[in-house]
């Protein structure tokens, strides 16, 4: 062992170490690598910093951008809608949902893509149903890492084993050679993080941690909205067909508000809302909030030509990523208390509504558009975000006093979700058709998503998650110095020296232990280049086939469960799922030993020695 390893070992040691007592934080480990590194001259500075220009490194960044798209779009929300609306309030059916569809969306697509774009939608619906990120965010890692082993397009290492088995004069694996291992590794994760979830939820003190956000449903049931709200639709004979809201006077006559439009467009619903001089066609149905409940039993229905529908939630939980709510108070200086609020015009000047009036804390039963306005008065306004951002920035008569959690989600190019999802399908086809590599086609989907104004360049910088990328460029740089110092060779020729008389299986459960721990520390790309020929090797020096050799190191390459930086995809939700270094030890190591077991069985099973 040369002195130059020493240094290299001596580095990787002390870099696992502070990752393991998280101090200082990750990336600025990573940075201190990427310093220490040149000094110890194994590496030139070209070299340890070649993990910028990383094709790996640019795919990542670009499919935050490309998860980004999708949520300013709505996509991402709406998938995460039609997980709750199939889980329910059942936790357990979510968590199982969640992983199928990422581990089925992983083996066709980048495993970090999938997860990149699935973490906004898991920390939403984790919001929703009051469920602790850190309980779903390790099972999203863990469906993306086994979705590798569902294809043979699922991940780099099981090409790399294909090409080294077709370079052996081998026949190499067809499309769905890993399926039958990878499902059974994907039904044994899913009862291993029901199993386990529990321990994954961070204790956070009741004392120190910050009071919950209003929400939509907060803000309703305080102006007491619940009471007034309806979904009423435009009969073919109505009078009010083809007729401007400005003409009808409906909240003068009538008592009812109009608040927005469902209009129904080919495949979709449109949302419209309501001004002035919105239009009313037939078949539309109009979101309303009554003066008072009594208006329903009047016969103003009848006498309109409207029809009341079903409402079983309240419609602004519906559409919160349209349609928002918002509390104002009126400031010292506002020339408008006294004046009525038919006087404030706020649906004329500003495409808002107002639909709840609190006086001294106290809600009234009914909202007279006749009523005069005092200081002490707090307005609540219903309309487009847009429009209710807009009002932030008019601080001389209006207060916007608070903005519901719902704001988060908003999806400001809403109506572009289907050129977003046109981009996404490109960008799939490219990848899964190979015309061009991984990371051209995700730049050529951001391209996309930019050309059709899905995502706007301010947004695309934010979106990316710098100090994951930073974390990744400072661990390559490893992979290199551990080959250059002769380190990989050592490890290998010890296995090869200590085994070579063991029985096949217990070879094949030593390369894949092996495989796990050398991609604790570098790629599992490089480590399926380094092991993939030491495992063909091998099964030729025994005399049997080498495929489950090499079966069983292209599934080890992906059973990278163990340490958050294993894999950029237990990377990526570290954070989010407010993760300590030991939390993925705890976890991982139990579940590799059990992916391991499930490969010793089965590979031999279907691929015979």
């Amino acid at each position: 062992m040369n002195i130059d390893l020493l240094m290299v070992l001596g580095l990787l040691f002390t870099a696992v170490v502070l990752f393991v007592i998280n101090k200082p934080r990750m990336d600025v480990v990573a940075l201190m690598i990427l310093v220490a590194l040149p000094l110890t001259g194994v590496l030139t500075i070209q070299e340890t910093l070649a993990g910028f220009a990383d094709p790996s490194v640019i795919l990542i960044a670009a499919l935050f951008v490309i998860g980004e798209g999708l949520v300013r779009t709505g996509i991402a929300y709406r998938l995460g809608d039609w997980l709750v609306a199939k889980a329910g309030s059942s936790e357990t059916r979510l968590l199982i949902l969640l992983m199928v569809a990422v581990a089925g969306l992983g083996s066709v697509m980048s495993s970090t893509g999938v997860v990149a774009i699935f973490i906004p939608v898991v920390l939403g619906v984790a919001a929703r149903l009051k469920i602790a990120p850190g309980r779903l965010m390790m099972p999203l890692a863990f469906a993306g890492l086994i979705s590798g082993m569902l294809t043979l397009v699922a991940t780099p290492p099981n090409m790399v084993v294909h090409s080294e088995l077709l370079r052996a004069g081998m026949p190499g694996f067809s499309f769905f050679s890993f399926t039958p291992i990878g499902l059974a590794v994907l039904v044994l994760g899913v009862f291993y993080m029901l199993a386990t979830r529990r321990w994954l939820q961070r204790d956070v003190d009741s004392d120190t941690s910050a009071p919950p956000r209003l929400t939509l449903a907060d803000l309703a049931d305080s102006y007491r909205l619940n009471e007034r709200e309806r979904r009423l639709q435009v009969r073919a004979d109505s009078p009010l067909a083809n007729q401007a809201l400005d003409e009808l006077q409906l909240r003068s006559q009538y008592g009812i508000n109009v608040i927005a439009v469902e209009r129904q467009r080919q495949f979709r619903t449109l949302l419209l809302m309501a001004t002035g001089n919105t239009q009313l066609l037939p078949g539309d149905v109009l979101l309303v909030d009554l003066a008072s409940p009594a208006i329903a039993v009047l016969g103003a229905y009848q006498e309109l030509g409207l029809e009341a529908l079903p409402l079983r939630n309240s419609y602004y939980s519906v559409h919160s990523h349209e349609l928002g709510l918002a509390e104002v108070a009126l400031p010292p200086e506002s020339q408008l208390p006294g004046k009525t609020i038919q006087e404030l015009g706020l649906r004329s000047r500003y495409k808002l509504n107002v639909v709840g009036l609190r006086r001294h804390g106290q809600a009234l039963e009914g909202l007279l558009v006749d009523e005069k306005l005092t200081h002490a008065d707090t307005l609540l306004v219903a309309g487009s975000w847009k429009q209710i951002h807009h009002l932030q920035s008019l601080n001389r008569d209006f207060l916007v006093l608070s903005l519901p959690a719902e704001v988060d989600e908003v999806a400001p190019a809403a109506r572009k979700a289907p050129y977003a999802l046109l981009s996404l399908a490109v960008m799939v086809t490219l990848m899964i058709s190979g015309l061009v590599p991984n990371v051209m086609a995700a730049l050529i989907g951001c391209l996309l998503m930019g050309a059709f104004r899905c995502i706007d360049m301010p947004s695309a910088y934010r979106s990316i998650h710098w100090p994951s990328l930073i974390l990744i460029v400072g661990m390559l740089p490893f992979a290199l110095a551990l080959q250059k110092t002769g380190g990989i060779d050592l490890a290998v020729n010890g296995l090869v020296g200590a085994l070579g008389n063991a029985g096949p299986r217990v070879i094949l459960a030593s390369l894949f232990a092996v495989t796990a721990l050398i991609g604790l520390f570098i790629s599992n790309t490089a480590t399926a280049v380094l092991m993939a020929p030491v495992a063909i090797a091998t099964a030729q020096a025994l005399g049997v086939s080498p495929l489950p050799f090499a079966m069983t190191v292209a599934l080890a390459a992906s059973a990278a469960f163990m340490t958050p930086i294993s894999s950029p995809v237990n990377t990526l939700v570290l954070g989010p799922g407010q993760y300590r270094f030991g939390d993925f030890v705890r976890i991982g190591v139990p579940f590799t030993i059990l992916a391991m077991i499930v490969s010793v069985v089965m590979v031999p099973w279907i691929f015979p020695l």
